[in-house]
């Protein structure tokens, strides 16, 4: 069985912290966010193969992940021509597949038991299966309605108070029978929910939905991104860094002198250094070869690792001392996001 991961776009609403860094290669703690998903996927035996579908800077992702030897599940990368749209990809990237597909769409971190989701989409001889999840404001996404039996009857893209029928959103992942594609044009943008999802309900096909009422997250933007973080440091997700109440997960290589300041929630990875005096404050992460000079303080900030070929001794990034005021702790979280977006945009130049 293959699994298709949609992973083309450009990350705009996550900007700038991926103007020079791909989506799938965005870090969380320390770990580019796609591994997260291949982790998900890995726990269904009978998946042998991902097809990475991309656009947005393929090459780094492939430099990072490679082959999928080391992840632990065979990868093959297909590069769109150009951005086909969530059902123009799919077609271009399974047009020679034969069997039943899962589809994931590249946002997505969630614990859904991808197993059941299969089993439910075989008992039913379904044409598709959609994952869906309840959100406390469905009127800022597209709702899905279904029946008593868990037929997909309607989808409302952003609709108005009075129209909320449920609170169930499409959750971004699917399986797919691959005789449906035929209906999708050829090197064509064309869009999963708008058009190939109705195309089922109008043509009365079995398209059925499973309920997911646990974890799951769009780490799209800025302030979700931060929050996956949050989520993991309070337990609210599954992190093997923050396991069996740990609350301050430090690197046996990171470096905290002593009289230095740290609180959890938070993570400082390996070779990072913290100064005598120094402050990392809760739902703080101190990214690879970060240095933290006294009486700094980092306060809910993400620090992106440090790549390789900017590092010089004894580290490439100092963060100096700022005032704890609230005022100035804002200003500090904004400048450790361009502190992120720097990195990154030096990375991207010295991998060119």
């Amino acid at each position: 069985m293959k699994a298709i991961l949609l992973a083309g776009g450009k990350g705009t609403r996550l900007r700038p912290l991926t103007i020079h860094t791909p989506k799938p290669v965005v870090p969380i703690f320390n770990r580019p966010f796609l591994h997260y998903q291949l982790d998900l996927l890995k726990q269904v035996p009978e998946i042998d193969e991902v097809i990475l579908s991309l656009n947005y800077q393929p090459r780094r992702i492939e430099e990072v992940f490679g082959d999928g030897s080391d992840v632990g599940i065979k990868i093959r990368y297909v590069v769109e021509p150009a951005p086909l749209g969530t059902a123009g990809a799919i077609k271009y990237a399974g047009d020679k597949l034969t069997e039943s597909v899962v589809v994931f769409n590249g946002d997505v971190l969630t614990e859904v038991d991808l197993a059941a989701v299969i089993a439910l989409h075989r008992e039913r001889k379904a044409k598709a299966t959609i994952v869906l999840t309840p959100v406390a404001n469905p009127s800022a996404y597209g709702l899905v309605e279904t029946d008593a039996n868990g037929n997909v009857r309607r989808f409302l893209e952003k609709p108005k108070p009075e129209e909320i029928t449920c609170d169930t959103i499409n959750a971004g992942i699917y399986v797919l029978e691959p005789d449906t594609f035929d209906r999708i044009p050829v090197d064509t943008p064309w869009s999963i929910e708008r058009s190939y999802f109705p195309s089922l309900i109008e043509r009365g096909e079995t398209f059925v939905a499973y309920i997911y009422r646990g974890y799951w997250i769009d780490i799209g933007t800025p302030e979700k991104y931060t929050q996956v973080h949050r989520d993991m440091m309070d337990g609210r997700c599954r992190s093997a860094h923050f396991t069996n109440g740990t609350r301050v997960s430090v690197s046996p290589q990171a470096r905290i002198d002593e009289g230095a300041i740290v609180e959890g929630p938070c993570f400082v990875d390996e070779g990072a250094i913290v100064k005598t005096g120094a402050r990392i404050g809760p739902y703080s992460v101190v990214g690879r070869q970060c240095f933290v000079e006294e009486r700094a303080q980092i306060e809910q900030a993400i620090l992106w690792p440090i790549p390789e070929c900017v590092r010089k001794p004894p580290c490439a990034a100092r963060f100096s001392a700022v005032s704890a005021t609230s005022a100035e702790t804002r200003r500090w979280k904004t400048a450790s996001c361009s502190a992120i977006n720097r990195w990154s945009r030096t990375s991207a130049n010295c991998e060119s």
